[in-house]
């Protein structure tokens, strides 16, 4: 019991300390925590939570941190991984508080964002390609390339909410592989129709 509180509270320190960036750069280290290190849940499960998460408001991390300490350890699970990945950047952002008009000033500072940021990136684009190919799998090669160009289109050109995307993502998803069992039954029918017309 003990030990699974040990493990959320260092996996949540880790992603809350070496977040650099903010949300976005914080999931593929959520991710690997709880998918490849601690294989807490399913890479698929992971894709749905992240997809629901980003339909509600807030932060995404603390989104995902939360909710992994509450499908672990409960009511008391989501606090304690709640509190591992929020409470090293506050104490240090308190304890840097008086030093930010040197760092802002830095040249060193300066040079260590710049460095940090293609790092973030590849992170992000590999997260993205795995679930690229995932969605491939699932939705096939030209269904997933029509809904990646449809949600780039809507959310660049458009501007549609992220919320709404997911939402509509979500609803269609829900009716996809049923909408597609059925074609698959009618082709399947034609086919043998066409047999026995043969026959």
């Amino acid at each position: 019991m003990l030990k699974t509180y040990a493990e959320l509270s260092l996996a949540m320190f880790r992603t809350g300390i070496l977040g650099y960036g903010g949300g976005p750069s914080t999931v593929p280290l959520i991710r690997h925590e709880a998918v490849s290190r601690y294989r807490w849940m399913a890479d698929e499960e992971f894709g749905e939570v992240l997809a629901i998460a980003n339909t509600l408001p807030g932060p995404i991390a603390t989104k995902l941190a939360a909710y992994l300490g509450y499908r672990l350890k409960g009511t008391l699970g989501a606090l304690v991984g709640l509190l591992a990945h929020i409470l090293p950047t506050a104490v240090a952002m308190i304890a840097l508080v008086s030093f930010i008009d040197v760092f802002s000033s830095s040249r060193i500072i300066h040079g260590m964002i710049e460095a940090v940021i293609p790092v973030v990136a590849v992170m992000l684009g590999q997260m993205c390609y795995e679930f690229g190919e995932k969605a491939v799998k699932g939705l096939g090669k030209y269904m997933a390339l029509a809904c990646g160009v449809m949600a780039f289109v809507l959310l660049e050109w458009v501007q549609l909410h992220p919320a709404i995307l997911i939402a509509i993502a979500l609803a269609y998803g829900s009716v996809h592989f049923k909408v597609m069992g059925k074609l698959k039954e009618t082709r399947k029918r034609k086919e043998e129709r066409r047999h026995g017309d043969m026959d």
